[in-house]
């Protein structure tokens, strides 16, 4: 197995895990400004990679630039990892490539202590890759486990760009938040991600 062949049920039922979908996990949280730069990219682009509706088109001019703002707006306390490999137990289905990783740490060579796992949903699907997402968690969770990181909450995101919705894993709990926010609300969006690097 590998990442791409869980669904959500899969995932739960694989690595023993309770789901809760109850929460509204960044409700605190405040809105981050996005740059003016930022800002002027999408409403220039979005619009774009929206219209072309491919998953290429909605990586490179929506998801990839908003991830970056989040590491910049981190003074780089955490890094960004696109397209790796991250095989971390293949006898658990823990293998694959991740659209996206971040890491709460400066080092850009390799991976180390992944906080969290940005999944394109496909085919603009975002139930559908849950899943997916939920085994990226679970994986980064061992990888950081491995590392002497037990303790550490590992989060994730499944975006089309347009919409994203955040998930939270903490041991054997993995949490679903309850809104997907939309492009529109990118300030709450850069103010999640800029949570996940405070830990």
């Amino acid at each position: 197995m590998a990442y791409s062949d869980f669904d959500l049920r899969g995932a739960r039922e694989r690595f023993g895990l309770t789901l809760d979908e109850n929460q509204n996990l960044f409700a605190a949280i405040p809105e981050v400004e996005a740059p003016a730069e930022l800002r002027a990219f999408l409403d220039e682009w979005a619009p774009a990679a929206l219209a072309m509706n491919t998953e290429k088109a909605r990586s490179e001019m929506i998801i990839a630039p908003i991830l970056m703002e989040a590491v910049r707006l981190s003074n780089h306390r955490l890094s960004l990892f696109s397209g790796i490999t991250f095989d971390v137990d293949r006898e658990r289905g823990l293998t694959g490539s991740c659209d996206y990783l971040l890491s709460r740490s400066p080092e850009r060579y390799f991976l180390q202590q992944p906080v969290a796992a940005v999944l394109e949903a496909k085919r603009e699907d975002i139930p559908a890759g849950l899943g997916q997402c939920v085994a990226m968690m679970v994986a980064a969770q061992a990888f950081n486990e491995r590392d002497g990181r037990a303790e550490e909450t590992v989060f994730g995101a499944v975006t089309t760009g347009n919409n994203w919705r955040f998930l939270k894993l903490s041991g054997v709990v993995a949490c679903i938040d309850r809104p997907e926010y939309h492009l529109l609300q990118v300030a709450k969006i850069l103010g999640i991600l800029q949570s996940m690097a405070a830990g």
